[in-house]
């Protein structure tokens, strides 16, 4: 059965989500279509790229995947079709092409042309749509575009290491239900620097000299309950996605706050490592 992902920042309150898989279900109705996320920032295409670059590797090869995010049609950001690591990604080029394919060159890129044969007020369904569609049932990339070799960059800041090869300076990247902290430092950069020496993480007034292997790793199960402290218990780890990530246990930021709001920390919001 074809698979279609939906990736956009419209939120569930209002109908544009549905509208969307109504118009896929008419285009083909054996699509199974996969909602990724609805709730990306407005506009905020680095933590679209980062949510889509963890989630799409786990689907099916030749699996579609529109991103409605930044997605309007203007001279600065057209629609374009993507084929990279045997996946198909419908979007507009503003960038986030570019940090998901930062490891992987894509196969084929074109600019989506079809826009005068199709009225269309709203391109998620009037333009991605029948493109998704087009590729399910078997079609190229060169019916509905013009090939094209470069992507819009999108600039996200790298974690830097001084010259004395024992600070490395990163950023929030991202923060997640939880409330969560991801930064933009991956294990292999970490590493790389680490060789055996001790370390300090810092992020504004909160420390960590450990890193656990899993957010319940940071808990001392033989203790009695009430003695293994795990209320607000502050943890650094590298997630699943390999980046490091400063989290509290079972937080709840609804509740009592979550890492972000306890520690202070927003996206672009820097870290530290210093090697000792």
């Amino acid at each position: 059965m074809p698979i279609v992902t939906l990736t956009t920042d419209f939120g569930l309150r209002d109908h544009s989500v549905a509208a969307i898989k109504g118009a896929l279900y008419k285009e083909m109705d054996t699509v199974r279509i996969v909602d990724v996320s609805h709730e990306i920032s407005p506009f905020d295409n680095i933590e679209a790229s980062y949510i889509i670059k963890n989630a799409y590797r786990h689907f099916p090869d030749g699996s579609v995947h529109i991103i409605g995010v930044d997605s309007e049609q203007t001279p600065d950001n057209r629609h374009i079709a993507v084929f990279l690591d045997n996946h198909y990604f419908i979007c507009a080029n503003n960038g986030i092409i570019s940090l998901i394919a930062s490891e992987i060159k894509p196969d084929k890129i074109v600019e989506i042309n079809i826009h005068k044969t199709v009225e269309s007020i709203f391109p998620m369904i009037d333009v991605f749509v029948k493109v998704a569609g087009h590729i399910l049932r078997g079609g190229t990339l060169e019916v509905i575009g013009k090939p094209i070799t470069t992507l819009k960059t999108q600039e996200l800041i790298e974690p830097q290491i001084n010259d004395a090869k024992n600070r490395i300076i990163g950023h929030v990247i991202y923060i997640d239900n939880f409330g969560n902290v991801v930064t933009n430092v991956k294990k292999s950069f970490f590493d790389a620097y680490r060789k055996t020496r001790n370390f300090e993480v810092k992020a504004r007034h909160v420390k960590f000299d450990t890193l656990v292997e899993s957010y319940s790793s940071g808990i001392d199960f033989t203790l009695p309950p009430k003695k293994r402290g795990e209320e607000a218990k502050k943890l650094a780890l590298f997630n699943s996605s390999g980046y490091l990530e400063l989290a509290i246990y079972k937080s709840n930021p609804k509740v009592y706050g979550g890492a972000s709001s306890l520690y202070g920390l927003q996206p672009m919001d820097t870290i530290t490592i210093d090697f000792l």
